[in-house]
């Protein structure tokens, strides 16, 4: 979907943070880092003033007409949790679903989402320490508590606070590309793409590197990093790093919160996205640069986990 217009819609006491996040990724000008922006605004039922969390309140709002033209629609944390929203903004809600937009819920705002009746039967996270509270109320909705971020089909919801910042990195990463995300990430001094499924029990939060206290899995990540074109096994990393493969393997977890298995696919994938958008390069040639023996064996699994091919991907995202 082509997204120009984005709104956050808030409803009650808001969260500075999570409104933050919404305004940093997609209401500011980019243009100097080469990133397209978005029609932006922050709306609420007749623009009326909303007060944060932290007691200072916000005006000059808008109405919801706005959000009721949005692309995407964001809703951050709006207290309170055990009460449905306003009508007017589950309507605007259920109608940007109906109509294909996609509609986003930060930690607690995915209880909005709930109430709008928009994740029955449909995959989706919230902040694990929300999870029995929310499976009481929407039991029909497919909780998965350990993920930083769930999308199912332009239904999208994000766990505890700074997941919000992934799951927007994640937005951007499909609307203008990895190499848009990653300088938008490097600007905010963010991880460039924590995977969706990852745990939300991350003791680090950037999947490149390892646990600050932990060199020797920090250099043997940076090392392979380095390296991707090449094949490795578990075995072969954990020698390499002086460990045992059982050792490696749960230091590898507490760092990154996913296996070595996944962590290098996407950090493969990653690469061919970036090597794919530079536009210089063969399809065949990426796959050799990304360590996979054929282009086929890319086109596998870039359709399996990025849900299309190389070739529509660099259509998309090609610089050139």
């Amino acid at each position: 979907m082509d997204v120009k217009k984005v709104a956050v819609v808030l409803a009650d006491q808001v969260s500075p943070f999570e409104l933050g996040v919404a305004c940093e990724v997609f209401g500011t000008d980019r243009s100097a880092d080469g990133i397209e922006g978005w029609d932006f605004a922050v709306c609420s039922p007749g623009g009326a003033n909303v007060l944060s969390w932290s007691g200072f309140g916000l005006d000059g709002l808008r109405g919801l007409d706005f959000a009721a033209s949005a692309d995407l629609l964001i809703v951050p944390t709006c207290a309170p949790r055990s009460a449905s929203p306003p009508e007017p903004v589950l309507e605007v809600l259920r109608d940007a679903a109906s109509r294909g937009a996609w509609v986003a819920g930060f930690c607690a705002g995915v209880f909005s989402l709930g109430y709008a009746g928009l994740l029955d039967g449909r995959n989706c996270t919230v902040h694990w320490v929300y999870e029995q509270e929310f499976r009481s109320r929407f039991p029909t909705a497919k909780v998965d508590p350990k993920a930083l971020y769930v999308d199912d089909g332009g239904v999208l919801t994000s766990a505890g606070t700074v997941a919000a910042v992934d799951l927007c990195l994640h937005l951007v990463r499909e609307l203008r590309g990895v190499v848009a995300a990653t300088t938008l990430a490097r600007r905010m001094v963010a991880a460039p793409h924590r995977v969706g499924g990852q745990a939300q029990f991350v003791q680090a939060p950037v999947p490149e590197t390892a646990a600050p206290d932990d060199t020797v899995l920090a250099e043997a990540l940076e090392w392979i990093e380095r390296r991707l074109d090449q094949p490795f096994t578990v075995a072969e990393l954990a020698r390499r790093s002086g460990l045992g493969e059982r050792t490696f393997l749960r230091r590898f977890s507490a760092a990154t919160g996913t296996t070595p298995h996944r962590w290098l696919t996407e950090r493969r994938l990653d690469r061919a996205q970036s090597l794919l958008e530079e536009g210089r390069l063969s399809i065949e040639d990426i796959a050799v640069a990304c360590g996979y023996a054929s282009a086929a064996a890319l086109r596998h699994q870039f359709g399996k986990l990025r849900g299309t091919s190389p070739s529509a991907y660099r259509r998309t995202f090609s610089a050139g």
